[in-house]
């Protein structure tokens, strides 16, 4: 071979790898180190006594919590590592990759400050490539900012918050369509190429994607990238009850502790419920503690949604308030059945309100772990 002819092959080759990794935006939940995890929960603490940007983070190989040593919003953290396809593809177009940012609190721009109430109660980011994608569940109003590196909103230092990431293959996201297809979010930004699922590709229609008929809610089986089995929960609005009592206890079959946010309406927030009519008790979370750093907060500070099994393995990272008004909308929740994590967040629960008859406001019982 020629040194000219070497040189071109030479040349050739290095441009086929280029071309490569600019298509392989290499999609998957990262930790704080950067490195590839299969999944995460993250919980944002409210501002008690710090600067509100200080959060907890569980993996699969974690023993429970971890003190985060970065905050929420640093650029080099688990969320800013996860979300670096998105924040790189702002900057150049990455071949074969798609997104879809959903919240019924969106950013300004693009706004709107409200969404009407016919789309879902549920705020996530679903990002993929041909081969691997991550859903993101959160609960944060505003996040994560529009087109902006800066993801971080403004307003999210205040409150507590929750976010699981799960990372699946490519052919996963047909389900998880399927999914969002019954909690009818309001993508205020997205791009999903056409070669993508059409399952995506019709949430991101938002008025012309939900279900037309019966059943109105959607039990889904999720296998992540790595194995592990998680369980989806998905209500359309015409489901008319609770995400937690009317769906949820039914599938799990045991009691429940519903952490939800405390500043609902006076007469809007639904009551713990030992009703007969379900088949396991669902108790409304008061206060929470957490073990390092060691401190306890109300729910009127924490804006999170989650439920746990204190005498079983599921945990469920959700996105729906135990309230009369999201009854009727959509909504759903992420669970997965792993007794660390179980454990973990029943710990957490300092008080919860028993049922009635009794005064409700009277009846926060603490509990002894």
């Amino acid at each position: 071979m020629t040194m000219a002819r070497y040189r071109t092959m030479l040349e050739l080759l290095l441009g086929v790898g280029i071309l490569f990794k600019g298509c392989d935006s290499d999609v998957k939940c990262r930790n704080d180190d950067g490195n590839e995890v299969d999944w995460y929960i993250l919980y944002k603490l409210p501002k008690v006594k710090s600067n509100g940007l200080c959060y907890l983070y569980m993996d699969e190989s974690t023993n429970g919590w971890q003190v985060s040593k970065k905050q929420i919003s640093s650029t080099s953290g688990a969320l800013a590592n996860t979300l670096k396809p998105l924040l790189d593809f702002y900057d150049r177009k990455t071949e074969g990759f798609g997104y879809m940012l959903y919240n019924d609190q969106p950013p300004d721009p693009p706004g709107p400050k409200s969404v009407s109430a016919s789309y879902g109660h549920s705020k996530g980011v679903v990002m993929l490539d041909r081969r691997t994608g991550v859903w993101l569940s959160h609960s944060t109003p505003r996040f994560p900012k529009y087109r902006n590196k800066n993801f971080w909103p403004d307003s999210g230092s205040v409150n507590g918050q929750t976010f699981m990431c799960v990372t699946y293959s490519y052919n996963t996201f047909k389900d998880i369509g399927l999914q969002l297809k019954y909690i009818h979010p309001y993508p205020y930004d997205s791009d999903i190429p056409t070669t993508f699922p059409n399952e995506l590709r019709c949430v991101e229609q938002r008025n012309q994607c939900f279900p037309k008929k019966e059943p109105w809610f959607r039990v889904q089986a999720l296998t992540s990238w790595n194995g592990r089995k998680f369980t989806s929960f998905a209500k359309y609005t015409r489901f008319g009850d609770d995400l937690y009592s009317g769906l949820i206890v039914n599938s799990l079959k045991n009691n429940l502790y519903v952490k939800s946010w405390g500043k609902m309406r006076t007469a809007g927030p639904l009551p713990s419920n030992c009703s007969s009519s379900i088949p396991h008790i669902v108790y409304n979370v008061e206060t929470i503690k957490i073990p390092k750093p060691k401190k306890s907060f109300n729910n009127t500070l924490d804006h999170s949604k989650w439920c746990v099994t204190p005498d079983g393995d599921w945990t469920c990272i959700a996105d729906t308030n135990r309230e009369q008004s999201q009854m009727k909308r959509g909504g759903g929740a992420i669970c997965i059945e792993k007794r660390t994590a179980a454990n973990t967040f029943s710990s957490m629960v300092d008080s919860y309100e028993q049922c009635e008859p009794a005064p409700r406001r009277l009846r926060a019982q603490t509990r002894e772990l």
